[in-house]
């Protein structure tokens, strides 16, 4: 395994101290020092790490799943949003150099805590935001903290963002660990084109901090769109079309590569899940990342079907079907001028060297 490996090393031994905090909280002594620990759920914790892991006195953060009841769950059963699990951070830091009502007010201006229905794009009890307490002075801190906002005005709507006890945190996948830091172009257009930082911005005003790492950058106009795609690539991606069967660049291309977002360049497929369908369509088994696309409701052309569409740049790709092989059994049919194909000899020159291992025993072979 390849991938960051240098990165993977860190993530590894922050892990396992925030594993040893358990859910008890409390103090734990680290490195001849009193650390603490906090645990928050705002959506995706993609966003949640960066606005921690810069505050001084913060030792670590790594994203994982808690607050429901399935053991080792794994993202993709997070996903579905049945195992009771929400994604969230936790936070270990040294109570002498920055307290907990401080990590408070950072948690609150990241999230929207009137909707209760997930947050921003990011739909479903599993991106619920909510404060996982560890003693009884974080839940009266918690709670304090949630009245003084309320009692603020700066929302119009009830706050429904819940104070929970804390319980078991299972740490994410190592590719969701600092995935800001990695995959800096990725990040910056998902937490723009989510609604995040639009949101926060509106909402704080000249109290907002500066958004992370480039976050100022906004996703491509229309018309500005209109300069860098093609005719058929405008009308697939921002209009809703369909290019015709067996007459699309990638249909029946065979190589060894990655399909990644035409206008945003996110990563979306991998040949390895890519399928003859004979549709005459590029359709693959699964997506390279669930985070990447979004699955929508589409009751267009008398018919009702699962629309997917990239999460970054909300450019429609194509349709998911249940008819598809095993493990997952879909089928998501997608059209090529949705699509840019980075073969696996250019993903390292591209920016999509983590993904190189993806085909480590294609290159073995070879």
């Amino acid at each position: 395994m390849k991938r960051g490996s240098a990165i993977m090393l860190c993530e590894i031994l922050v892990i396992s101290v925030l594993m040893a905090t358990g859910a008890a909280g409390g103090s734990e002594d680290h490195a001849g020092r009193e650390t603490s620990v906090a645990t928050f759920a705002g959506g995706c914790f993609w966003c949640m790490e960066p606005p921690f892991s810069k505050l001084d006195g913060v030792i670590g953060v790594v994203s994982g799943y808690t607050g429901g009841s399935v053991e080792n769950p794994i993202y993709e059963e997070v996903c579905r949003g049945t195992t009771g699990h929400v994604e969230a951070v936790r936070v270990i830091y040294d109570p002498a150099i920055i307290s907990y009502e401080k990590l408070l007010d950072v948690f609150w201006r990241q999230i929207d805590p009137t909707d209760e229905g997930g947050q921003f794009a990011d739909r479903g009890t599993q991106y619920a935001a909510a404060i996982f307490y560890h003693d009884d002075k974080q839940r009266l801190q918690a709670e304090a903290s949630k009245a003084a906002l309320e009692e603020s005005g700066r929302f119009t709507k009830p706050l429904v963002t819940e104070v929970r006890p804390a319980g078991p945190f299972w740490p994410a996948e190592a590719h969701h660990q600092g995935y800001y830091a990695r995959n800096p172009l990725h990040y910056r257009l998902y937490r723009s084109g989510s609604g995040r930082q639009s949101f926060l911005k509106k909402t704080w005003k000249e109290d907002a901090e500066p958004p992370d790492d480039g976050t100022r950058r906004r996703p491509p106009s229309d018309e500005e769109l209109k300069k860098k795609l093609t005719p058929l690539q405008f009308r697939v991606t921002r209009q809703g079309g369909t290019e015709p069967p067996f007459h699309n660049e990638y249909w029946d291309n065979k190589r060894e590569g990655i399909y990644v977002d035409i206008i945003s360049g996110a990563p979306l497929f991998s040949s390895r899940d890519k399928y003859d369908s004979g549709t005459g369509w590029p359709s693959f088994s699964r997506p390279v990342d669930h985070d990447a696309v979004v699955e929508r409701e589409d009751r267009g052309h008398g018919m009702i079907r699962r629309e997917v569409r990239a999460r970054v740049s909300d450019a429609h790709l194509g349709h998911v079907f249940s008819d598809g092989p095993s493990p997952t059994g879909l089928r998501y049919c997608m059209n090529s001028a949705a699509l840019r194909f980075v073969p696996r000899e250019d993903l390292a020159a591209e920016g999509y060297g983590e993904y190189a291992d993806l085909f480590e025993d294609a290159a073995t072979n070879d």
